[in-house]
């Protein structure tokens, strides 16, 4: 859109559009206009703010809910004039604060950030390289006594690289280089190997960035060499966004990002990355109601999946969604699956090389296994499988290593031992989970402290007193929220 460069608001000097020139004020300005004086001029959140850790954290994850919510309780203002101040609905606020609601649009971010009045030394988002933008001032600015303290190490390169990408991005705006799609693919190794055992939130927003670079590109012009792996890079960003979609508890968000997935895949024919596709869709409906839909989705996987860790995976979430429903039979015959595809020579692709999130070795490969057993009522079985997963976690490589399942197998090996009659060792290992850190509590954890109530309760143990102290022990329970960590139902 083309601006005027001698109009521009008067309240925040951005430049006018040739739309709304004769109004003086821009958009969020003009929004701000119409609510009272007294609500709108004087509300600016004190710098105070900004150094509190609770708000800082909230910003770095871009929990804008919570952030909207700790800016209004530290200042004192009311919904109404938070809403006023951003130019949006109250009730609009009022679910974005309740987690009804989330912004995932990288400018709505943006916007937000701005007029919440975010310091850029704070902001977890890169300043948008536009060709609009108004030009910075080369001279320093000056240094007042209330001067926010400087960025560290970290702000500083951030930044530079956000710079130095734009810069990329503003002179091959269409083109595919052999050397952009090599950052793409390191980068999103990077991000999938992280993913096992960091924060969901951060890595969400990158994962946009790539995306959106992604998507920039295949809609431009590339050689029929570099087709192939642009596809299946752009359909794994969006399989990623499906997985964090889904720990975050967006189940429709996970649903419409594997359809754009899926969609690039079949633009390729890349039967690794379709195979993983429809096994990601089967664990969505593994865990919703629909789960007799997963075996569906298993078993056009299976007819999709390369020998390797995709075959295993196919076949370890096939033989759980059965022992969740109950069919032994299929179960137990999909287990044996696995232990053949074991023991195939893996065919490797541009999909299994990113590594992470996007693998299944040989520790989850045994905790699935313990899982499905623990399911059938197998208690002995099931220990020996998720005891063995525990220890691969602990001695493998750090990469490999999802906390999540970690706690998930403990769980199998706490069910074991109560069904077992050994109290003791399972209320020393019910307290690990009790005790872990509530950002390390996935959703998953309380599926499975309801399988252990479900022991404790048995009517055999109602007269038990430990029974009855350690079912005391899970009550009130609380799971981490939507910025939960260290996902595991991959």
């Amino acid at each position: 859109m083309r601006m005027d460069a001698t109009r521009r608001c008067q309240r925040c000097n951005t430049p006018l559009s040739r739309y709304n020139v004769d109004r003086h004020l821009c958009g969020p300005c003009s929004r701000r206009k119409a609510a009272p004086h007294t609500q709108t001029e004087s509300l600016t959140p004190s710098p105070a703010v900004w150094q509190q850790p609770d708000v800082q954290q909230a910003l770095a994850n871009l929990e804008f809910g919570t952030l909207c919510r700790l800016i209004r309780e530290h200042m004192g203002w009311r919904q109404s004039d938070l809403a006023a101040l951003l130019g949006i609905n109250q009730g609009f606020l009022s679910q974005l604060e309740r987690g009804m609601r989330r912004v995932t649009d990288v400018e709505k971010m943006r916007t937000l950030l701005r007029d919440l009045g975010v310091p850029p030394a704070l902001s977890p988002l890169p300043a948008c390289a536009s060709s609009e933008s108004v030009p910075r001032d080369p001279r320093p600015s000056p240094t007042p006594a209330t001067r926010n303290p400087a960025p560290d190490a970290g702000d500083l390169t951030a930044s530079a690289a956000a710079e130095s990408l734009a810069f990329v991005q503003a002179i091959t705006p269409g083109s595919v280089t052999d050397d952009e799609l090599q950052y793409l693919l390191m980068e999103l190794s990077r991000i999938a190997v992280d993913y096992v055992h960091a924060p969901v939130l951060p890595l969400f927003n990158d994962l946009l960035k790539v995306r959106d670079r992604a998507f920039k590109l295949v809609q431009g012009q590339q050689r029929p060499s570099q087709r192939a792996t642009l596809f299946v890079l752009t359909g794994a960003t969006c399989l990623l966004l499906a997985h964090a979609s889904q720990n975050l508890g967006d189940e429709k968000s996970a649903l419409a990002q594997l359809h754009a997935a899926w969609s690039c895949a079949r633009q390729v024919d890349h039967t690794g990355l379709k195979a993983w596709i429809r096994g990601t869709y089967a664990l969505v409906a593994e865990w919703s109601p629909r789960q007799q839909r997963a075996l569906t989705f298993t078993a056009e996987a299976a007819a999709l999946a390369p020998p390797g860790e995709s075959r295993i995976r196919i076949a370890a979430i096939e033989a759980r969604t059965a022992a969740r429903l109950g069919d032994r039979t299929r179960a137990l015959h999909a287990l044996r699956r696995m232990q053949d595809a074991q023991a195939e020579t893996p065919v490797e692709d541009e999909l299994s090389e990113l590594g992470g999130i996007l693998t299944f070795p040989r520790a989850k490969q045994e905790y699935y296994a313990g899982s499905v057993y623990s399911l059938l009522g197998e208690h002995s079985r099931a220990e020996e499988h998720a005891s063995d997963a525990l220890i691969r976690y602990a001695s493998g490589p750090p990469a490999e290593r999802s906390y999540g399942d970690e706690a998930l197998a403990l769980i199998d090996v706490i069910t074991a031992r109560l069904a077992l009659g050994d109290f003791d060792t399972a209320g020393e290992l019910l307290h690990r989970i009790l005790s872990l850190p509530p950002a390390l509590r996935i959703r998953q954890l309380e599926n499975g402290l309801r399988r252990v109530e479900a022991v404790l309760h048995q009517p055999a143990l109602a007269k038990n007193r430990t029974a009855q102290e350690l079912t005391e022990l899970t009550r009130g329970y609380a799971v981490a929220g939507n910025a939960a960590p260290v996902p595991s139902s991959r």
